[in-house]
């Protein structure tokens, strides 16, 4: 039986989702608030680029949510924008509906201050998009999703959930939204921030190696914090391990002898970016088009977390920083600007 769907942002992710749904033969409403994206969907549809010919879905599109109660509520905005949009979409939510967060960082729980913990999905997604022009949306990266809530109970029309979504990709349930989230999280800090800072895709950036020891960093800071707030970190994707790709204290000393899980864990770097090749960095995305990069919600939030566990997170503060300082035109992205955050 189809569903009535509200898509909250109509950038990579969310165009994606929306029209997916819709060519299922779901109710599907994409709310933007981007007058470009709003009109090119309006007048031409949703632009779906893959390795064959382009698939146009025809589906609503509005600059606000309709009156009509929905199922679900999809919130596919950047972080910075999650709160908003998930207060702006609310009084169209039916009674027994979900919101969905398919937000990097750890949004669920400001969702939930706004709309209650037992209406509130997370989407770990685990594949790639973009939004090269308003309405033409490309898939960077295969993959599907991990849905959870935040205290671990299933059942519901969370399964109704994972069923649509199915179009897009395999849908996997969890019990430990959280421990999905952490992992996750410390691989955005360091592929989202690391493209941002040099300006350029994963795939060629992890071809070097100090740009992988530079991801490692960040990852493993990331991993030690989420240890503090004794969080059970699962794979990502089935593969990525984060609990063992963390750097141990030998091999994050940089005058210390290498060992084959250090050359390990640099192959599993390389396999990633040859698997996600194509992906760009959604923050840099959003400096580009005047918005606020989601850094914050990333490596902010595990400076943030490491300080109040009495951590120290100095490549994730500095990579913070630059993002900032590019963001605000203070400095330009650049491979140059990678090396000088190694050289930190």
């Amino acid at each position: 039986m189809p569903s009535r769907f509200l898509v909250m942002g109509c950038g990579g992710v969310g165009g994606i989702v929306a029209a997916h749904l819709a060519e299922a033969g779901h109710d599907v409403v994409g709310v933007t608030t981007n007058p470009a994206i709003l009109e090119a969907v309006r007048t031409h549809g949703f632009r779906l680029r893959g390795e064959g010919s382009e698939l146009v879905v025809r589906a609503d599109a509005a600059s606000a949510p309709p009156e009509r109660p929905c199922d679900f509520v999809l919130l596919a905005t950047q972080p910075p924008d999650v709160e908003r949009a998930a207060r702006t979409a609310l009084p169209a939510l039916a009674e027994d509906g979900l919101v969905v967060c398919f937000q990097n960082g750890l949004c669920e729980a400001r969702v939930a201050a706004i709309a209650g913990p037992g209406r509130v999905v997370g989407a770990v997604v685990a594949w790639g998009a973009a939004m090269p022009e308003p309405g033409i949306y490309d898939r960077t990266a295969p993959g599907g999703f991990t849905l959870g809530r935040l205290d671990g109970s299933s059942g519901g029309r969370i399964d109704e959930l994972a069923r649509a979504l199915e179009v897009i990709g395999p849908v996997e349930l969890t019990t430990n939204l959280q421990g999905k989230r952490w992992s996750k999280l410390a691989i955005n800090c360091a592929i989202s921030a690391l493209g941002t800072i040099a300006g350029d895709r994963l795939g060629s950036l992890l071809q070097h190696r100090f740009v992988r020891r530079l991801a490692l960093e960040i990852m493993t800071e990331a991993v030690l914090v989420a240890r503090r707030e004794g969080v059970r970190l699962e794979k990502v994707s089935g593969t990525l391990d984060l609990s063992w790709i963390a750097l141990t204290d030998d091999e994050r000393d940089p005058a210390g002898p290498g060992s084959p899980s250090l050359v390990a864990k640099h192959a599993m770097l390389l396999a990633v970016g040859l698997r996600y090749r194509r992906m760009r960095s959604s923050m840099l995305a959003a400096i580009e088009r005047g918005r606020t990069p989601a850094v914050d919600y990333l490596n902010g939030e595990v400076v943030d977390r490491a300080r109040a566990h009495g951590l120290r997170a100095p490549f994730n503060a500095l990579a913070q920083e630059m993002v900032w300082d590019i963001a605000k035109g203070k400095r330009a992205a650049s491979f140059e600007l990678l090396r000088e955050l190694a050289g930190a």
